[in-house]
């Protein structure tokens, strides 16, 4: 395994699937491995869902989101005078931004209101691709629809890891949103199956309903406790101990990508 001396620039991962799949707690464990691992590394956090939480699990506070500089932008009177719009942006997304030693991380926030927000994302997909030059690992918590990924907004991804519980549905679930990703031709290395919340041999009796989805299944993450407890006491997942069950799983996952 690299040690990440030698790890290329920029290695994009966008993890997927359903509410309620475990979704942002795979995300904030992943980063969690990331920080851990390449102490010396640069890493993006960029949480593309509607509904926002991603900091909450890594233990930061968010006052201003995207969705907000794409609205003010739309509004020449929010424009400073003499300001272009370019430079607009970038201040706006800059003034986003929650920064810490470890992880820098950008919210993406509601989706679109009423009107057409073409150029204000074309300057903000623009902004993002300049960004990501800054870091060495860039990791995308998606909304269940993946409507970033869609608009091309965050695009070459080196993996997307689709999550979906250990039941039939919500397998079937995670192979319509690899569907959608083959349908939008979205430029991606590969894409891996990830089932959450396991118990006992759930994954064995799944095996019909994987195979029907075209993906490869890259690693479980057991139903675990501990989780349970941080998220009833508030706690963010980023501080789990070592020997959490779900921390050891993702540590193994991200293993198996070279992470």
């Amino acid at each position: 395994m690299s040690t990440g001396q030698n790890m290329p620039k920029e290695k994009v991962i966008a993890v997927a699937g359903k509410g309620g799949t475990g979704k942002t707690t795979f995300t904030a464990l992943l980063l969690r491995h990331l920080t851990k691992k390449y102490k010396d590394k640069a890493i993006l956090a960029v949480d593309a869902d509607a509904n926002a939480n991603l900091n909450e699990a890594l233990g930061l506070e968010v006052k201003e989101t995207i969705s907000m500089a794409l609205d003010d932008i739309k509004d020449p009177r929010l424009v400073p005078s003499g300001m272009t719009k370019d430079i607009f942006m970038e201040m706006r997304i800059s003034q986003a931004m929650v920064e810490t030693d470890q992880i820098d991380l950008l919210v993406m926030g509601n989706p679109e209101g009423p009107g057409c927000y073409c150029y204000p994302n074309d300057l903000l997909r623009k902004y993002l691709e300049q960004l990501r030059e800054n870091y060495d690992f860039v990791a995308v918590d998606n909304e269940a629809g993946m409507e970033h990924l869609s608009r091309r907004i965050i695009n070459n991804v080196d993996y997307i890891l689709i999550t979906s519980d250990a039941t039939a549905r919500g397998v079937r679930s995670a192979g319509r949103a690899y569907n959608i990703i083959k349908t939008l031709k979205i430029s991606s290395g590969k894409v891996y199956l990830i089932i959450t919340k396991t118990q006992n041999q759930e994954v064995s009796t799944l095996r019909g309903e994987i195979e029907k989805t075209g993906l490869e299944l890259l690693g479980t993450v057991p139903a675990d406790d501990m989780v349970v407890e941080f998220d009833l006491n508030d706690r963010a997942l980023f501080e789990l101990p070592d020997d959490s069950p779900a921390v050891q799983a993702v540590e193994e996952i991200a293993e198996k990508l070279q992470l």
